[in-house]
């Protein structure tokens, strides 16, 4: 493993599903519909081709998982985008939800939206980890986001250089945090789009929190 490069690895993406699926089987019933399994179970259905054909470094690409993992990170961010309407409703119309629930269930869609945006910026970005792959035949697209290694800074080859799902998970991470970018700046409509969207949503999370510790003061 320790021989690939950063951007031919495979499994720190699939670590990262796996892990908000876990997520989302701990958040509290006041924000889940339907039995609790149903989702994560679907969700895994799609992740198993993609983690079984491509385990540890992206060596097979095919049109058909190329699509099961773009639905697989749609419905990440789906999901999450539903269960904070939910946690917004609770708080919206009055039902009582112990302060700790509340805590760990903001917190869970916050990192779980700190990862469907890196899934989804790595996904997509130039056409994907297989476009960006020199290995593949893909042909890359234009680049969805401008990274500070893509400018010609010194000691680093910006020709050469491919991002890791590393970095775009720090732009997921920057992104909730900041509400806005930071070092990488969105250069197409659909990057600005996700991003916008994932501050929002980490700043409707913020502010359904604050709301309902002002109440309690």
């Amino acid at each position: 493993m320790s021989d690939l490069a950063p951007h031919e690895r495979r499994w720190p993406a699939t670590v990262t599903v796996a892990g908000v699926l876990g997520l989302q089987l701990a958040l509290p019933g006041a924000v889940t519909a339907g039995p609790v399994w149903l989702l994560p179970v679907l969700e895994v259905a799609l992740l198993a081709p993609v983690a079984m054909v491509n385990p540890v470094r992206l060596s097979r690409d095919t049109r058909w998982l190329r699509w099961t993992a773009l639905t697989l990170t749609g419905l990440l961010a789906v999901a999450n985008a539903w269960h904070l309407a939910l946690l917004v409703d609770v708080v919206v119309s009055g039902t009582s939800i112990a302060p700790r629930a509340l805590v760990q269930a903001a917190l869970l869609i916050w990192i779980t939206n700190v990862a469907a945006v890196a899934l989804a910026l790595w996904e997509t970005d130039r056409g994907g980890p297989f476009a960006r792959d020199p290995r593949h035949d893909r042909r890359p697209g234009r680049p969805d986001l401008l990274f500070v290694q893509m400018g010609g800074v010194p000691g680093w080859d910006s020709d050469s250089w491919r991002p890791s799902f590393a970095d775009y998970l720090f732009v997921g991470f920057t992104t909730a945090t900041a509400f806005s970018p930071t070092d990488t700046m969105p250069l197409s409509a659909r990057a600005k789009a996700m991003m916008a969207g994932a501050a929002s949503v980490s700043l409707v999370t913020l502010a359904i929190v604050a709301a309902r510790a002002v109440n309690v003061l």
